[in-house]
């Protein structure tokens, strides 16, 4: 692991991160900042099943990390009045654990399964009967004498989360009745957010302090929190005041974060493509050898803001960073460069 493989913008919470974020989670849609067009047809599904009686149809959430997919779980379960149970993909080894999950939930409970494209196979398959009739088979004795036992399930809600969609296979991503796509946030989704969680930390922020640290969370609720929390030491420590916005820009540039959102690991990936591949394409297996870091890490966690705000293209060849980039590290683009035609001009 590098120095910065623990940045302070990783959106992958901590267990310390997600007590904390548990705290600040809202628990009802009405508390629920961003993701409209989601949040607003969530609510019709809620209300639909709640005159019915009924459960929630299967619920299937995507997008990048940190931007409101277990807390929506959470409200779901809140809002039908029944009890959530969490686990996560890779944590379900065999049919079994899968078993004891299912068998336990009582009717109307929401399952939350993060990470979801990560389940096993023979978990998955185990999966289909659940979603779909609320029933596992089991199989008893083996080969002459084996015979399958339909086993009832009460009625759940199952709710997937992923960042990788693709990951699924076609037959488990036909079970889910409703898909939603979670964007990053806007800066003014962010500053609410952030005020919000000021208020119930008790921390004294002012506009521009909301402002300084929204504008810089890389579009994320998840990391607009956690800047939150080292502005309010830096506040506490150095400046014995109110959070303003020249002590969260003090705060911030202490921890490395810059005024567009980018962190160290992040500079230096764009870095490694401008100084070692001429700005590219370049392979992100390439990238990361450079850099001594983990190719999945740089794709899962620095290339979504990168490519979101414009700062890297994705193609065929590679990567390749764009003048706007360029002119963020303060750096010279080339006239002209081979490959890279139409890029800079």
């Amino acid at each position: 692991m590098t120095e910065d493989r623990g940045a302070a913008l990783s959106p992958t919470a901590t267990p310390d991160e997600a007590q904390f974020e548990r705290q600040l989670r809202p628990r009802s849609f009405a508390e629920y900042v961003g993701q409209d067009q989601a949040v607003a047809s969530l609510r019709v599904s809620v209300e639909a099943a709640r005159q019915r009686g009924e459960c929630v149809d299967h619920v299937l959430l995507y997008g990048p990390p940190g931007l409101g997919k277990t807390t929506l779980a959470g409200i779901l379960a809140n809002e039908m009045s029944t009890n959530l149970v969490t686990t996560s993909g890779p944590a379900i080894e065999r049919g079994g654990d899968l078993m004891g999950i299912l068998t336990n939930l009582a009717d109307g409970d929401v399952l939350f399964i993060d990470e979801i494209h990560r389940l096993a196979r023979v978990v998955e398959e185990l999966l289909y009967p659940a979603m779909e009739d609320f029933a596992v088979n089991l199989v008893m004795d083996r080969g002459i004498h084996a015979r399958s036992i339909k086993h009832r399930l009460n009625r759940f809600t199952l709710v997937g989360a992923t960042t990788r969609p693709g990951m699924l296979s076609a037959p488990l991503r036909e079970r889910f009745g409703i898909f939603h796509h979670l964007d990053f946030y806007g800066e003014p989704d962010l500053i609410r957010i952030v005020t919000r969680s000021a208020s119930i930390l008790g921390a004294t922020m002012d506009a521009g302090g909301a402002v300084e640290i929204a504008r810089r969370s890389r579009g994320t609720p998840r990391i607009v929190n956690r800047l939150l929390r080292r502005v309010r030491d830096y506040a506490q420590v150095k400046a014995g005041g109110p959070i303003t916005e020249g002590v969260a820009h003090a705060a911030l540039d202490l921890e490395g974060v810059d005024g567009r959102g980018l962190d160290r690991l992040d500079r230096r990936f764009l870095l490694a493509i401008v100084e070692h591949y001429g700005g590219g394409p370049v392979g992100i297996e390439a990238v990361a050898a450079t850099i001594n870091d983990d190719g999945e890490t740089l794709s899962e966690m620095v290339e979504p803001y990168l490519l979101k705000i414009g700062f890297i293209q994705r193609t065929p060849a590679g990567r390749r960073v764009t003048r706007d980039a360029y002119a963020h590290l303060g750096k010279q683009p080339p006239a002209s460069a081979p490959g890279q035609v139409g890029l800079f001009e």
